[in-house]
């Protein structure tokens, strides 16, 4: 038996004992009464009831008063403004503990919920740490979500403060906050009391008389406060995921089952000390920024990497090297659209040569599946372990990896490897069998799910139960469909509304996606499913060309699509493909699917909230105009 197989075994035989053992790394200001609460089952199980701990106390005070005040806790390198600040765990206690004098002077109190609505700054893990501190419940929007987004997750969490900043910068733009909050307050009135702004110098924000608080000034005058110990049970924070009714659902994160979890996963699955570097270049609005940029390595006492700026354009394809290299980084977590960005600029990772990444020890990917092509590009040209893994908003951790602190695995390019100790991944039909190893099913979670995951969602049980619980009594339900190999390794092919169905046939987009992104001349794709009357879905591929490809169009469609017949056989009836500029994608970077579907059918499409640029949807839709969509008859 292995070390994952013996580590695994465990934790499916005894969870009681192995996540009570990983709780020992955590401060506790009351123990647990039982590690799992399993009397609201078959639903609701609840980690570490009884127990009692402050977040923030765990990720900061405790590094403080070990002797490890001087560590540097957190590097913030903004190549978008060309500056860089550096906080030692000391200087984030003392930032942290005014901010939350703060927020005591505005009125918040334990259980409150804050809106945190800032770019990639200090100040937005210090608001994060601050009502962790002081027990409130935090719920950060994305800095430049659209003001009726802003509005709708105001009015579902009851938010009486809202902390942020003047402005966040892109690329060649600044996008101004007040006017977007003011149009959200006028949408949601009568909740949010009092605000707190960091002044950014290239946009000023208004401040009105008895609703806001200049932030620098405020933290200076303000009296620090102590940790507020709180339930294991009790809310860290509600972050709002897209829903398919268009009200986002409210993702809780309970203070002790997400502590566990997050400071066992640091050494378990990404192999990192305490006081090493780590770096997830994502956001803090997305569920990785929350995880592996704030609370993950401030939990484990490492150096977290806070980057404001793109993987290509600030100012080109080789800021990544420059990151790792100057600030010793160990490991780096970033999702696959963006290695894909950096090929797409600099194919033969020309950039790189002048880079020493000698510290760098592996490359983690996630957010949406990892294409074999892009993992071997990134194999090849970093020479270290490049693992995929998967995990979701509503895990909070991963589900599946390659776990490097216990065993290296074998890699299997398409796999994110095999399931986490603490989830029994099964891949079911839906009358609840497991189906045989290699074919196609619905990935689920049976329960209980380890702690970490979400318990529920804000305010609506009922909506939890039925979105996660229901189709599949007894399991959660990712909304992921794949399959597992002999091995145990899992394959997520695509969402289970992305297989489609032709003639019959239900068929993963995931797959086909797999054989375009293989064409040495494609850099980015996707594969859409688009009605039709004979066949009921045909698959549409969009293809994005490597930078410097000079070849006719048709040329390169008309081999990815025998490619795609010679791989998957006719049965996939794959027969078209568009050459397109970019694909519409989220800001966290995974790729519109449904609403390039939509455009092909014909659909009036309106641009998500989550968009990343609104104009592509009209780029695609000309594109797919030129070919003939939509097809009519």
């Amino acid at each position: 038996m292995g070390a994952l197989d013996a580590v695994y075994s465990r934790s499916m035989e005894d969870p009681e004992g192995f996540w009570a053992e990983a709780a020992e790394a955590i401060d506790w200001d009351r123990r647990w009464d039982a590690v799992i609460d399993r009397s609201g089952a078959p639903h609701v199980y609840r980690w570490f009831t009884g127990g009692r701990l402050n977040t923030c106390w765990n990720c900061v005070d405790r590094h403080v008063a070990a002797g490890r005040g001087e560590q540097l806790a957190l590097i913030h390198d903004s190549p978008i403004t060309g500056t860089q600040r550096t906080l030692t765990y000391a200087d984030l206690q003392d930032q942290v503990a005014r901010a939350a004098g703060l927020l005591k002077e505005m009125g918040v109190a334990t259980g409150d919920r804050v809106i945190i609505y800032m770019p990639m700054i200090p100040e937005a893990a210090v608001a994060m740490l601050a009502c962790a501190r002081l027990g409130a419940v935090h719920s950060v929007v994305f800095g430049g979500f659209a003001p009726n987004e802003l509005a709708t997750r105001i009015k579902d969490s009851g938010a009486v403060a809202i902390l942020t900043a003047s402005c966040g910068i892109e690329p060649g733009r600044v996008i101004q906050y007040q006017p977007i909050i003011e149009s959200a307050l006028e949408q949601a009135p009568d909740l949010v009391k009092s605000i707190a702004v960091l002044q950014r110098e290239q946009a000023a924000w208004s401040l009105r008389d008895g609703r806001d608080r200049d932030w620098v000034e405020g933290l200076a005058s303000a009296a620090p406060a102590d940790c507020v110990p709180v339930a294991a049970t009790d809310p860290l924070y509600v972050l709002y995921t897209s829903g398919t009714t268009g009200q986002p659902k409210g993702v809780v994160r309970d203070n002790g089952g997400h502590a566990v979890a997050l400071k066992w996963s640091m050494k378990a699955i990404y192999d990192i000390d305490p006081g090493e570097v780590f770096w997830a270049a994502s956001d803090v609005g997305w569920v990785v920024g929350h995880s592996y940029i704030v609370y993950a390595p401030l939990l484990h006492g490492c150096t977290t990497v806070m980057f404001e700026g793109k993987p290509v354009g600030t100012p080109d394809a080789g800021v990544f090297w420059r990151v790792i290299e100057e600030h010793g980084v160990v490991t780096l977590f970033t999702a696959p659209t963006a290695f894909r960005a950096i090929k797409k600029e600099d194919p033969k990772a020309a950039l790189l040569k002048g880079y020493d990444l000698s510290k760098f020890r592996a490359l983690y990917l996630a957010g949406e599946r990892c294409d074999p092509d892009t993992l071997h590009w990134a194999e090849e040209i970093l020479q270290v372990p490049v693992i995929d893994h998967w995990w979701q908003t509503e895990t909070g951790w991963p589900m599946a990896a390659n776990p490097l602190g216990i065993e290296k695995l074998p890699v299997k390019a398409g796999s994110p490897t095999r399931a986490v100790p603490g989830y029994d991944v099964q891949v079911l039909d839906d009358q609840l069998n497991e189906v045989p190893r290699g074919e196609m099913g619905a990935i689920c979670v049976k329960l209980p799910m380890p702690p970490g995951c979400l318990p529920t969602l804000w305010n609506a049980e009922q909506r939890f139960i039925d979105a996660y619980l229901s189709d599949y009594p007894g399991y959660y339900k990712t909304g992921d469909a794949g399959y597992m190999d002999e091995d145990g390794y899992i394959y997520v092919m695509s969402r289970t509304d992305d297989i489609i169905n032709v003639a019959g046939h239900r068929l993963s987009t995931g797959a086909m996606e797999e054989v375009l992104a293989s064409h040495p001349d494609v850099a980015e794709c996707a594969v859409v499913g688009v009605a039709d009357a004979m066949k009921g879905q045909l698959p549409l591929g969009l293809l994005v060309l490597k930078s410097g490809v000079d070849r006719p169009e048709a040329e390169i469609v008309a081999e990815v699509v025998r490619k795609v017949r010679e791989e998957i056989g006719p049965v996939a009836a794959f027969k078209n493909a568009v050459v397109v500029k970019r694909l519409p994608k989220t800001r966290s970077g995974k790729i519109l699917r449904r609403s390039i579907s939509g455009l092909a059918d014909g659909q009036q499409v309106a641009a998500p909230a989550t968009i990343d640029d609104p104009a592509i949807l009209d780029e695609i839709r000309d594109d797919l105009t030129e070919i003939g969509y939509p097809q009519r008859g």
